[in-house]
């Protein structure tokens, strides 16, 4: 698994390295101090697993990972136990205090093993099984694609809706119709995107459209130009 260490401090990425020399499954591919600089790693060598510090000159650790189109899986190193406890509630596969204890390491990264083997070919487009981070204020998550049932635009952001909660991340939705795959997320109308798998009932509607109802209740209007598209993808 390609790894990579992120960290403001030389010596305590120097330090990491060393204690991961051991394991055989983890393969250090590139060291960074800054997260514009492993925002650029992170797309020049597709590593499969970041180290990763919280805080650090500039953006910190959680605005780097914001600013991913794909998030590798997270080890969070950090000096700060109430800043990686309380600070976010994400799905990390770890975090790991400052000194590092190699016991606790090994602990960390036998959580890999568990993990489901993924396609490492590189893609440009996400899939429903990719991980998204969302970072909304002081709340962050790492979020499964198919967990998101609706995308709506709002000025330059987009409202993410999953589960309970509906987050505003800087991104064009337009932006995110290209990223991502058509057969399972579809451009109901020009300010909203569904997920297919969570249509439950389609209506006709005025002018040739039609009235969507998702399993959560929410209603989506899709446009007379896109309901024929839809009809075909939804097996009318």
């Amino acid at each position: 698994m390609k790894a990579l260490i992120i960290d403001d401090e030389r010596l305590a990425r120097n330090e990491l390295g060393r204690l991961l020399q051991p394991f055989a499954n983890i393969e250090v591919v590139g060291e960074a101090a800054n997260a514009d600089e492993a925002e650029k790693l992170v797309g020049e060598l597709k590593p499969d697993l970041l180290f990763l510090d919280i805080n650090m000159p500039g953006k910190d650790g959680f605005e780097l990972l914001a600013a991913l189109e794909v998030v590798p899986h997270v080890i969070f190193v950090t000096a700060y136990d109430e800043h990686a406890v309380q600070a976010f509630e994400v799905n990390a596969l770890d975090y790991l205090l400052k000194p590092i204890d190699p016991e606790r390491l090994g602990a960390a990264i036998s959580k890999l093993a568990q993990l489901p083997k993924e396609n490492e070919a590189a893609r440009e487009n996400l899939t429903a099984e990719d991980r998204i981070f969302i970072k909304d204020g002081e709340k962050c998550w790492f979020v499964t694609l198919k967990e998101v049932r609706l995308f709506e635009s709002e000025g330059n952001y987009v409202r993410v809706r999953f589960g309970e909660n509906k987050p505003l991340v800087l991104r064009s939705l337009n932006n995110l119709e290209k990223k991502l795959d058509p057969h399972v997320y579809f451009r109901a109308n020009r300010k909203q995107m569904i997920n297919l798998a969570f249509v439950d009932k389609i209506e006709p509607w005025f002018s040739g459209g039609l009235n969507c109802t998702l399993s959560t209740g929410e209603v989506v209007e899709v446009s007379r130009r896109q309901a024929l598209r839809f009809k075909e993808l939804m097996s009318l």
